[in-house]
């Protein structure tokens, strides 16, 4: 099995502690510069997948002309959690009601959504497709580098947490330009048809 090897992008335009980004916020020079010094990649990581949000397609494309390794996909199941638009571009001291309402019980019920966002199931579920996604891209162009976002990957290597594993990602976020092997998640071989089963 080919490794797979997770990082989040750089620093972006206007982050700051609990701040939900706007999807276009771009990276910094100091977000650059952090991509240029997670180098050298781990040793035989022939290609890249990204998320399409701006700041990870632009250090995976950074990491493409400093190493020379293609991007080979650029997949929606690489992008960040898709936080209600109510809440981009602001900080926790200015969420709005239904927003904090929505945190009260998302994990009592793990399938509400606040507005447009993204419920835990669904970012759950996104993460096992992106598992499957990552190990299929593997095997096809051997070991790979995957550049995304810190609450899915965090929700990516929590796995078996189910949707709760949101609330693991949200207290141990990844550093910027930080770099991890993905271990946690093999999918699983299809079982073949047992007594009562079709």
């Amino acid at each position: 099995m080919a490794d797979i090897w997770l990082m989040r992008h750089g620093a972006y335009e206007g982050h700051r502690p609990g701040y939900h980004a706007p999807h276009e916020a771009t990276l910094t020079q100091e977000g650059r510069d952090q991509v240029r010094r997670s180098l050298p990649l781990p040793e035989g990581i022939t290609a890249i997948v990204t998320s399409p949000i701006p700041r990870a397609r632009q250090t995976a494309t950074l990491v493409s002309y400093l190493t020379g390794l293609p991007i080979v996909a650029t997949s929606c199941l690489l992008a960040e959690w898709r936080a209600p638009s109510i809440v981009l571009g602001r900080t926790a001291e200015t969420y709005p009601p239904a927003y904090r309402a929505w945190r009260a019980r998302r994990l009592a019920n793990p399938s509400l959504r606040c507005e447009d966002g993204e419920s835990l199931t669904d970012l759950h579920t996104r993460a096992r497709h992106c598992a499957v996604f990552l190990h299929h891209t593997a095997q096809l162009h051997g070991p790979l580098l995957a550049v995304s976002h810190t609450l899915l990957l965090g929700v990516l290597t929590h796995l078996p947490e189910g949707p709760a594993a949101f609330t693991t990602a949200a207290k141990t976020p990844w550093q910027f330009a930080d770099r991890r092997l993905f271990t946690t998640y093999q999918p699983a071989a299809p079982r073949p048809p047992g007594p009562g089963r079709h």
